[in-house]
């Protein structure tokens, strides 16, 4: 069962887990995912109470071939976004599963992230 669904627009690059670039320059790109995670959600928004289920579709403006998986570290950015935002307690493993990736299909750069019930 879908809880909630959070868009979160793409503020800069995106973070791949085989790019090979200065630490520096990876917590600029972190923290701006981050943000961009944390503003997204609507205002009011309460806080899970169970453990949920996270999917994160990403979504991209061209249909190049691509491995969703290697965004980790920018949905986990994103999820660290959440919880300073409020929406997790935290984001170990007894408060959220996941996220796990998926292809969401070609359009404007970003990820929807989906909370199910666990």
């Amino acid at each position: 069962m879908t809880l909630a669904e959070i868009w979160v627009e793409a503020p800069t690059k995106w973070i791949n887990s085989n790019q090979r670039i200065h630490r520096m320059a990876q917590a600029k790109l972190t923290a701006e995912w981050r943000q961009a995670a944390a503003e997204s959600l609507p205002a009011g928004v309460v806080q899970f109470d169970e453990p949920v289920r996270v999917v994160a579709s990403v979504w991209k403006p061209r249909r190049g071939r691509y491995d969703p998986n290697n965004l980790h570290p920018t949905t986990k950015a994103c999820v660290d976004g959440f919880v300073e935002a409020g929406l997790f307690v935290d984001d170990d493993w007894a408060n959220v599963l996941g996220p796990d990736h998926r292809h969401g299909g070609v359009g404007p750069a970003g990820i929807i992230f989906t909370f199910e019930a666990v």
